[in-house]
């Protein structure tokens, strides 16, 4: 298979954001799947003060082709002033669920 596939990492601050941004990706063939992890707690420091607030992630299913269409589009559309958008490389998959993705990224 030809396409590389990646998992795009991405922390909303509620579930409405997260719904939008989800939904946005799979409508512009961005992303075959993005599943919403609600409940997450996340620590860090912002602006000199240590934050721990309650986030959702958005675990987004595309390819190395799509990402920084789907970067741009996170930035531009999520509330946060600097959104997290991490990628990592999908290494290994069911092959018949990687067809699907490369499906999906297709069609349109």
């Amino acid at each position: 298979m030809s396409v590389d596939f990646e998992m795009v990492f991405c922390t909303c601050p509620d579930k409405d954001s997260a719904k939008k941004l989800a939904r946005l990706l799979v409508e512009k063939n961005l992303a075959a799947c993005v599943n919403i992890l609600p409940g997450m707690t996340s620590v860090y420091e912002w602006e000199g003060k240590i934050e721990m607030v309650q986030e959702h992630l958005l675990l987004i299913k595309s390819s190395r082709e799509n990402y920084r269409m789907i970067e741009a589009t996170l930035f531009k559309q999520h509330p946060y002033e600097i959104p997290e958008i991490i990628a990592v490389p999908i290494e290994r998959g069911l092959p018949e669920y990687l067809d699907w993705i490369n499906t999906c990224l297709s069609s349109n």
